[in-house]
């Protein structure tokens, strides 16, 4: 289909952008990859009448590691955490997950601020970046304000960003040493959207005990899952049967996924608590140095 007639600008600055968003409000939306709004355009599920494309504005291509955090700028694709050494290096469970994301012809194009600012559950990278506790930066007429992720999805394709704002960065705290990530996805076919997806991060002591861990749930309920009943009930524990079976159990308590063309509810559900020990298990055996 073709999308209905809209109103096309093309800033040269974030500051012209938000000026953008100000003067149009509602009816305008933000193109960067475009992978998730023209779609809906073509569909006729979105119709806005004004598209704002970032895609000129200098400045918003980057992935860095600056300050302990991994930097992700608003026009970093996901081929650029693909290719980035300290994202191979540091962060497995981004590397991870950016590889089962759609296919390369996609990854080229796609960013990963687009991909957390729609807001669906069934993205990949928000359930990675709250298990990974990554803070967003949001830019408007007033400025820049920080938000951790964990409050950034409001509902269903719905997040804090106001109709003004702009997701500028992503900021993602380096993992001490003895930390290790894991995603696993269970989908249809190579590249499709998460049956069901699960990411874990962990830190262990000297030990093998856990002195803290992240869990995300992809397509799980209306909004992306940080699985924090699993994470508590970790901490000070080693990642024996017993407690790997029991983290599994209270994080497919905290889902709620809806039965559909993919999968029933009762199996995506089940496949929760396997997805969270198989991953907690590989987080674990990187943490410990090694290649699992």
């Amino acid at each position: 289909m073709i999308p209905s007639a809209f109103e096309y600008y093309a800033p040269g600055s974030v500051a012209e952008a938000i000026a953008l968003l100000k003067t149009h409000g509602d009816e305008a939306k933000i193109l960067s990859g475009g992978h998730s709004l023209i779609p809906l355009m073509k569909l006729r599920f979105a119709s806005p009448a004004v598209i704002i494309d970032i895609n000129g504005i200098p400045g918003l291509d980057y992935v860095k590691e600056e300050g302990g955090f991994l930097k992700i700028g608003a026009l970093a694709r996901e081929a650029s955490l693909e290719s980035s050494p300290v994202v191979q290096q540091k962060f497995p469970l981004i590397a991870d997950v950016v590889k089962v994301i759609a296919d390369p012809q996609v990854r080229n194009r796609a960013t990963v601020a687009g991909n957390l600012a729609h807001g669906d559950p069934a993205n990949d990278h928000p359930a990675v970046m709250l298990a990974l506790g990554a803070e967003v930066e949001l830019t408007g007429p007033g400025g820049s304000r920080t938000l951790p992720v964990s409050e950034f999805f409001v509902d269903l394709l719905e997040t804090a960003l106001t109709p003004e704002e702009v997701l500028t960065e992503i900021r993602v705290p380096v993992p001490p040493a003895g930390s290790g990530g894991a995603y696993y996805k269970i989908e249809r076919k190579v590249g499709d959207f998460a049956t069901i997806a699960v990411g874990s991060q962990v830190t262990l002591d000297s030990g093998g005990r856990v002195t803290a861990a992240g869990i995300g749930l992809t397509n799980a309920a209306t909004t992306p899952i940080k699985a924090t009943d699993a994470e508590a009930y970790l901490v000070g524990k080693s990642l024996d049967d017993a407690t790997l079976e029991e983290a599994g159990r209270l994080a497919m308590a905290m889902s709620d996924p809806s039965s559909d063309s993919r999968a029933p509810a009762a199996y995506k559900k089940a496949m929760v608590k396997e997805l969270t020990i198989r991953t907690l298990k590989r987080a674990a055996e990187r943490a410990r140095g090694g290649q699992a």
